[in-house]
């Protein structure tokens, strides 16, 4: 049986450590603000209030691993370059096992009838759910509902003791940099483990997926902190921890509270999550494109393809316009725009503005389900029917990545609900084929695309790993 905690690694990227200047609390000077001067003397009381709500969470799920007990230094086959058949077939008629695994995580309970709001990755694919509360009782867990574009879950437990204790869900909103926090958790299996820290920024993207939207914290969490709550001083969750840097030190994330509302809710409610669908590709506008836009400054989503039969095209919505403001938001960048959509309400007309031309221009738009957006498409016979954006191969970026002068495209641009984007295409990825015909440039994949045969069978290189995927 293997034993794995489940508070997610991210790989970290290029850094830049800022250093500011500090004047120590203890040697203010009498004229500084008294607000400098608010050290909690401790958090102890707070700690005692909030932890008999925070759970431990242990889940067991079955995994299918190869029997080849030489697999890493034999191929699938059994085989390796200059052996004879017979250490193939020995090697291949080992059947593969079934083996239980276990994952360790954290949770908390939003009411006394027993749910509890913890990640997606610590019950996804679990046969059993083991749930255990502070003072020792131990419950059976069932899953309501999961949603893995949020990396959320609500999961349910049954009491017939007496009362459970529970946490209020906090406005994430408030939240500034530099206001304190505790994280309560499950680090390494340590139960009930209380670390404490600042708010270290908001709105962070660390492309987890396409509502990125984290708050980072100093405040040490580790494997097994999954799914347990960030704490305001008031006592309130503000935030669910979910992933670290891998390697990093002070740096971790959680997922708004208010986002978190907004999900458990439809959950509880629906069993699903229902999402705006607008059906556009996006892209960040640059320094250089705001420039060529007319725009004062690099702000906003642009939009370079449309999907027919979308809301965005019944709405008047053109490639190059660049959405600035959308459901009494305003956009400032490509990764605001998803997530406004997602939050915004099915069916009904809400308002919208781009930018055309250096003018602003309001418009009405009804989104629709995102579910049900495939059905409104209709065939994939163009880049918006796909819900993607390519650019011609660099020829320095193919003999990079070994690929032959004059083959492939890049994926420029990705709309996450679209077909492509449901299938796993990225921004970055190389499309070197489609329908097993290669693809030399742009009016090669158009021409693909338009000869209307679907599914697609799109071969895709990323990061010097060659895979098919299938879309539509």
């Amino acid at each position: 049986m293997k034993l794995i905690t489940t508070t997610r690694l991210i790989s970290r990227g290029a850094m830049v450590l800022l250093v500011a200047g500090a004047t120590l609390l203890g040697g203010c000077k009498k004229d500084k603000p008294a607000a400098l001067l608010a050290f909690p003397r401790s958090f102890s009381e707070l700690a005692e209030k909030v932890q008999p709500a925070v759970v431990n969470i242990r889940s067991t799920s079955t995994v299918t691993v190869p029997g080849d007990p030489f697999l890493h230094f034999f191929g699938r086959d059994g085989s390796a370059p200059g052996q004879d058949d017979f250490f193939g077939n020995f090697f291949h008629d080992v059947p593969d096992r079934a083996v239980k695994q276990q994952s360790l995580g954290s949770g908390f309970i939003i009411d006394r009838n027993g749910y509890i709001i913890t990640n997606n990755h610590v019950v996804d694919k679990a046969d059993e759910i083991k749930v255990k509360l502070s003072d020792g009782r131990e419950f059976t867990a069932k899953v309501v509902g999961r949603d893995s574009k949020t990396d959320l879950a609500l999961i349910k437990i049954s009491s017939t003791f007496r009362e459970l204790p529970v946490l209020p869900l906090g406005d994430s909103d408030k939240m500034r940099v530099g206001d304190w926090v505790l994280a309560v958790g499950n680090p390494f299996g340590l139960e009930h483990t209380v670390t404490q820290g600042i708010i270290s920024a908001t709105g962070r993207v660390i492309g987890s997926g396409p509502y990125d939207n984290f708050l980072q914290t100093d405040a040490p969490i580790n494997p097994g902190n999954s799914g347990g709550p960030l704490i305001n001083m008031q006592g309130e969750v503000i935030g669910i921890n979910t992933a670290i840097i891998q390697g990093g030190q002070g740096i971790g994330f959680a997922i708004p509270s208010n986002l978190a509302k907004s999900v458990s809710s439809q959950i509880r409610e629906k069993g699903k999550v229902t999402r705006g669908w607008l059906g556009v590709s996006i892209q960040t506008v640059t320094p250089e494109l705001a420039q060529s836009l007319g725009l004062k400054e690099p702000k906003g989503a642009l939009v370079s393809s449309v999907m027919t039969n979308s809301p965005a095209s019944a709405a008047g919505i053109h490639a190059g316009d660049v959405v600035i403001s959308c459901y009494g938001h305003a956009v400032a960048n490509a990764n605001d725009l998803p997530r406004i959509v997602a939050e915004a309400p099915v069916g009904k007309e809400i308002a919208i503005t781009v930018i055309r031309d250096g003018a602003e221009l309001p418009l009405r738009v009804t989104l629709k389900d995102a579910s049900q957006a495939a059905e409104a498409r209709g065939t994939l016979s163009s880049q918006a029917d796909l819900g993607v954006t390519v650019k011609p191969l660099d020829h320095r970026r193919a003999a990079r990545n070994g690929i032959a002068k004059g083959h492939g495209v890049v994926v420029a641009a990705v709309d996450e609900d679209g077909p492509a984007g449901a299938a796993g295409i990225r921004p970055g990825d190389v499309i070197l084929e489609v329908n097993r015909k290669p693809i030399r440039g742009v009016q090669d994949f158009l021409d693909a695309l338009s000869a209307g045969r679907t599914p697609l069978l799109i071969l895709l290189q990323r990061g010097g790993t060659t895979f098919f995927v299938t879309v539509g």
